[in-house]
């Protein structure tokens, strides 16, 4: 196996309490991280759906090593459906993992970027980001809807929630910047950092955001701007 997608036997997990949910938290993830930068900064990029029409990720992506995806889905399987209680019987499914850059200056993100989102509605839905830059590029931010009082989307509160979230944003348009604090309609509950070579792991259902630093993370150079690699899994 190449040795840029080993895994540090060393590895501790840390759970992060977000309001009545939690994440699970990975420092010093990949053995050889550098690595992947550099196989990152060879890649060639396209923009993510939607991002002409200024909805999803503000930004680009290209495909991460197929290798690398397997490597941490057999890793990363067994600790999910632990620690998230799914069950074992329940098959994989996921996206391709994919490096990220944000790209899209603050002036241009349209209002559905200017709030907090979720990925699914699905009760099984995980995200998973490896940060491959350092905390001065933000976060991931975590967040309640104040009116409905709602963290986690599911099949039974997604339409009352939208309702409520369309009506207001329509109302009263966000405020032209990426979005990372409380609000008149969200409560702030929490921030997990950027830092290198850390791995996080969330439920997509939970009403969540990248929060970003604009003065250096609207970057498409994967050595200097906002790199990540994303991941989705369900089961």
């Amino acid at each position: 196996m190449s040795k840029q997608f080993l895994i540090n036997p060393a590895i501790e997990l840390q759970s992060i309490a977000i309001g009545e949910h939690h994440a699970i938290m990975i420092d010093d993830f990949l053995l050889h991280p550098q690595e992947m930068v550099e196989i990152a900064a060879k890649e060639e990029y396209s923009t993510y759906p939607g991002y002409a029409e200024r909805k999803g990720y503000p930004g680009i992506r290209a495909q991460a090593p197929e290798l690398y995806s397997q490597t941490i889905t057999s890793f990363l399987e067994p600790i999910i459906k632990l620690h998230f209680s799914i069950p074992n019987d329940l098959p994989l499914r996921k996206s391709i993992c994919a490096f990220s850059l944000t790209t899209m200056a603050a002036k241009e993100i349209g209002p559905l970027q200017r709030t907090p989102h979720f990925d699914a509605s699905t009760p099984h839905h995980m995200a998973v980001l490896l940060y491959l830059c350092n905390e001065r590029h933000g976060g991931t931010g975590f967040y309640r809807h104040k009116a409905t009082g709602i963290q986690q989307i599911n099949s039974g509160n997604k339409e009352r929630y939208l309702d409520v979230y369309y009506e207001e944003i329509n109302r009263v348009p966000p405020a032209q910047r990426y979005f990372d604090d409380s609000t008149d309609h969200f409560q702030f509950l929490g921030m997990i950092p950027a830092k290198f070579n850390r791995l996080v792991m969330y439920q997509g259902s939970l009403l969540h955001t990248a929060c970003i630093n604009p003065s250096i993370s609207i970057n498409s150079n994967p050595t200097t701007g906002r790199l990540t690699v994303n991941t989705f899994f369900d089961f």
